[in-house]
Formats: C-alpha cells, structure tokens, sequence
C-alpha cells in the first residue's frame, strides 16, 4: 500500500479522497490554487502545496506544476478525482513516465474510451447493445452521409467523437438540414476538442439515463455494483440522482451488469468506471464510459457498502478487488441531490462568502461538503458546492429523508439551488419514478411560461 497520495482536485471530491487516505492509514497532499488556500481539504491535509494563481488552466490544468507538487512531497501516487485532468491520457502517462502511480485505469485505456468511435467499437465487440448509428467516423462524402442517416431513420443526432459534457452534438429532424449540422458540429468540436471527427446515433425521443458502476483490478476481476439513474439533467448536467433505477428488473439488471463487467476484463480495464446508457421501450443502448469515479457514487456507496474510493486505491497499489460479484447485494435505496451555488430559477452562478452554514443530519443521511461558515465560494471553478444522499429502506422513505434533509440546511450569503430540489422532490412523475432525461427542462420551460 502507499505510503503517502498527492490529491490533484479540489473541492468536495478532494475532500472525499482525503477521507479515504486516512481512514487508510495514508498520508495525503493537497494541492491547491491560491483561490483555494483556506479550502478544509487544504487545512487538514498532511502537507499542502499552491500550484498556482485561481484559473484552472494555471493550477489545477497545469500539468507539470502537479507533477512537481508530487516530486516535492514524495508522493508515490496520484488520485485525480473527477473533472479537471480525471480523463486526460497525455496526464496519466507523465504521471506514470515521472515514476509516480496513476491512480485510475491506463492512458491507453484512457484513450480508447474517451474516442466515443473507439468506445463503441470495443462495446459491440464485448456483447454491450450500442445506440444504432454510423460505423465509425462519419465519412467526407456527403451522399454517403445521406444514406449511413436514411439507414438509421431520423431523427437523428451527430455527435463529437472526442466529446463530453454536453458539447459537440446536434440533434437533425429532416434530411434536409443534415449536411449543415455535420459541418456546424465538426466546426465546434475542432474548437472544442482538437478532434474535427463526428460521428452519427439514432436520435431517442424519450430516454432515460442509466449507468452502471463497475470496479475492475490488474488481476483480471471485474464487478459491477448495480445502476443509478441519472435522468434528471438541464443542459445535460445531471442535477440528482438515484441508486437503485425504479422499476429495472433485477435480471435485467444483473445480466447487463455482467456484460459490462466482462468488458472490462476484455479490455483490460482497471479502477473505477460507469458504463454510460440510454434507456427506452425496455432496451439498454451505450453511449460511452467514464474511466474515473463519478460524482454521483455516493448512492451506489450507500446502497452497497462498498467503498469506492477506497477500492481505487487498492487497485492502483496492485491488490485485488476485496470484493466478489456474489458478495454485492443491494439494499434500500439512495438519493443524491446537486447543492450548487447558483439561482435557482434562472441557474446563474452564486459565488460569494457563506454566511450562515448548517449541514443536515439524521438517519440515512450524508453530506459530502467541503465549505464551511464563512467560506468564500470562488466563481472561478464549478459552482458544485456539495452534495446531500440520502438513504432509506424504501424508495419513498430516502425521498422522505431528503426533503427532511434539505429543509434542514441552511446556506446563507448565496444562492442555492436547494428550492429547485424541494419542487423536483414533491413532484409527482418523479415520485412515480421513471422520468425521461428531458423531462426536467420541459418542466422548467413550462414554469417560464
């Protein structure tokens, strides 16, 4: 086991992985930007260094001032948490090339899942259903363009194979507008991600999003840990999310979890994963994987047992999965809620000194948080200030808890988008359960008019 891990993130997720490095006996390095120097993470690490001034591309983007960070303190390995360089091969292979550990799967890996075209490719090869669509890139001659979206039936939809987040992709109704909206999403994702390359998906007009955790280590074991459905997204951001899906059948369940753990063995995988689905009619189709812990894996924590974070760590420093496929039983039900510092209504950033902070408490509940009374929330990162789970026997008993939770809290000096939370809570199609990943902006479009 290591020794001493350098945290290459800040917020809530720096925070959560400090945790776990203690709770495992290990000495933990906060790096931070200057925005971020009375950051909690920053006061109770073990040894803390500033990487640089608060714009993320002079901190917590710049490559050789993290890894220079790392040579100072002597730290043997490297966790990346979520966002910022999580999914960067070229940083996972100067990690490794400066001789530290990366704690998450190989820059090879890294790459081959992060190429949407590529990921698929290795899905339909694993036996993982895959959203009908072009094979491969799609090509520079347009009539073959017209045929690959005939073929497929519109509408349609034309995605960045680099992408991410909600970027470079375009949804097409008619075959009329099609050769435009390749060449505008082309132009955007060359922008965006250095990658010109789109590629074409059968467009779902009613979809749910469901996603399957996975943990897999270098001596070929791979388990997946149940779904969670994130449905409930704006702009493609999810905003709450829920362990187990309502109403997945179990086999379902346990038979699509299988084949995304014997992905994982096929293609070597290593660390913590979410193979990413669209869901509709009762059918499952992948989108894409992310090669790195999520910020949703609370509610699969909770409803398993399992210690996530921990396991990545386990995993980079060469030891088994302390866990079997037989050994993962799920029980009761989560619910994570989003605190974000913004404007409820119209989702404008919040950043700004907290004046007034009281976390909630009680049965089934957890705060992953790192700010504090009289913290400032810097408007130069996310505006993700925390997030609040919720446990219970029953479905209805966490959506119980989270509104006994949330009425609790108390954020004063910004806004948050708490009452936004408190509506969705008390709304009947999502206590029914089931909701579309459209179904909130139709809902917030609706409260506009």
């Amino acid at each position: 086991m290591f020794e001493k891990i350098l945290i290459a993130n800040r917020g809530e997720i720096a925070l959560r992985i400090q945790r776990a490095c203690r709770e495992l006996g290990i000495k933990n390095v906060a790096v931070y930007s200057e925005a971020d120097r009375d950051a909690k993470y920053v006061k109770l690490a073990d040894e803390s260094v500033c990487i640089g001034p608060p714009p993320s591309a002079k901190s917590y983007l710049h490559i050789p001032a993290i890894i220079a960070a790392a040579e100072v303190t002597d730290a043997e390995a490297i966790h990346p948490g979520y966002g910022f360089l999580s999914e960067n091969a070229d940083f996972a292979e100067r990690v490794e090339q400066s001789g530290f550990v990366f704690i998450g799967p190989r820059p090879e890996t890294i790459r081959l899942m992060g190429d949407k075209v590529s990921a698929k490719a290795a899905m339909q090869a694993a036996g993982v259903p895959v959203v009908p669509g072009s094979e491969g890139a799609l090509p520079e001659d347009a009539d073959e363009c017209l045929r690959i979206a005939r073929d497929i039936g519109y509408p349609v939809i034309i995605k960045a194979a680099g992408g991410g987040g909600g970027r470079g992709m375009r949804v097409v109704h008619t075959e009329a507008a099609l050769l435009q909206a390749i060449q505008l999403t082309q132009a955007e994702a060359q922008a965006a991600f250095g990658n010109a390359a789109v590629y074409m998906e059968k467009f779902l007009a009613n979809p749910r999003h469901i996603e399957f955790q996975v943990l897999a280590d270098a001596h070929g074991n791979a388990v997946h840990l149940g779904e969670r459905d994130c449905s409930l997204q704006r702009r493609h951001q999810k905003v709450l999310e829920e362990a187990p899906a309502p109403g997945l059948d179990a086999k379902l369940r346990n038979r699509l979890g299988e084949r995304c753990a014997e992905a994982c063995r096929r293609i070597g995988y290593r660390g913590a994963g979410t193979f990413e689905f669209l869901y509709e009619d009762g059918q499952f189709y992948f989108i894409e994987m992310n090669t790195r812990v999520q910020v949703e894996h609370p509610v699969t924590e909770m409803v398993t047992g399992v210690d996530i974070v921990q396991e990545t760590i386990r995993i980079a420093a060469g030891e088994p999965l302390s866990i079997r496929q037989k050994d993962v039983q799920l029980r009761g039900h989560a619910i994570e809620c989003r605190i974000n510092a913004e404007d409820p209504r119209s989702f404008m950033p919040s950043p700004g000194r907290i004046s007034l902070y009281h976390a909630p408490g009680g049965p089934g509940i957890r705060v992953d948080s790192h700010v504090y009374q009289n913290y400032y929330v810097p408007p130069y990162y996310d505006s993700m200030i925390g997030k609040v789970i919720a446990h219970g026997a029953t479905r209805a008993q966490a959506i119980a808890r989270m509104k006994i939770a949330l009425t609790e809290m108390i954020v004063e000096g910004i806004k948050t988008n708490i009452p936004l939370h408190l509506e969705l809570l008390n709304d009947a199609a999502f206590v029914d359960g089931g909701v579309s990943i459209h179904y909130l902006e139709k809902r917030l479009d609706k409260g506009k008019s």
